[in-house]
């Protein structure tokens, strides 16, 4: 009788065990729905605030280029950031007696005229100078010198008809012409300092004052250069593409 009574204890207290698991499994599912949900409600609170984060990002990028737009000072300081003057290029732009379009592509244009103007008035100088000189040859040197400007000053007008339109539709930037306006221009600050190479070989003894006139057509020429190989940049801060 114990033996069988040993075995239906032992028979009892595997049906309890056997319960077990199954009021463990029913005590999880709550639990597991718990989590569930509260990771599918984090996930979501998550892309809500990332996509918000987008989306004001994208309105500030547009507010700027927008403000960008709408003020002449700062669009030329916008464009002018990405030269090495930034205080010259602002001012002779600003100085300008034309009224500034807010236009990235507008105000290069206006650059390269500012170094027209100042090339040009460089070569009036040194032709006055070789009209004053004595010196057989310094004056030879400064001929040269005066030569050599107009050439840079007829380069750099090149440049600012490169960006005319030259009939309806046509765009006034092109990749094709911010490359020919690069040469020019770098051939423009070449011919300047070609005719400053030669007054120092001929021991010209105007050549500092010459090189003191030229300093600003150097730094025009420096800032358009610059303006030119960064004009994508230039342009995307307006939220322009190039054409």
């Amino acid at each position: 009788m114990e033996s069988i009574n040993v075995l239906k204890g032992y028979g009892k207290l595997n049906s309890a065990e056997a319960q077990t698991p199954h009021h463990h499994r029913a005590a999880k599912r709550p639990l597991i729905l718990a989590v569930t949900v509260s990771s599918i409600v984090l996930l979501t609170i998550t892309l809500g605030l990332l996509i918000g984060a987008l989306v004001r990002e994208s309105s500030t990028e547009g507010s700027e280029a927008q403000s960008l737009r709408s003020s002449s000072a700062q669009s030329i300081r916008a464009v002018c950031s990405v030269t090495q003057h930034q205080d010259s290029c602002f001012t002779s732009i600003s100085s300008l007696n034309s009224s500034v379009e807010p236009d990235p592509e507008a105000i290069f244009e206006l650059s390269l005229r500012v170094c027209v103007n100042e090339v040009s008035n460089g070569s009036l100088f040194v032709r006055d100078l070789v009209k004053s000189s004595n010196d057989a040859r310094s004056k030879g040197a400064l001929g040269d010198c005066a030569g050599l400007l107009e050439d840079a000053a007829s380069r750099l007008r090149d440049s600012v008809a490169a960006m005319e339109a030259a009939g309806p539709g046509e765009k006034a930037l092109t990749e094709l012409k911010i490359s020919n306006i690069q040469t020019w221009v770098s051939a423009a600050m070449t011919d300047q300092e070609t005719c400053l190479d030669g007054l120092e070989e001929m021991g010209s003894t105007v050549l500092e004052m010459v090189r003191d006139r030229l300093s600003r057509s150097r730094e025009f020429m420096s800032n358009s250069l610059a303006i030119c190989a960064q004009m994508s940049a230039v342009l995307e801060k307006f939220e322009m593409g190039m054409h």
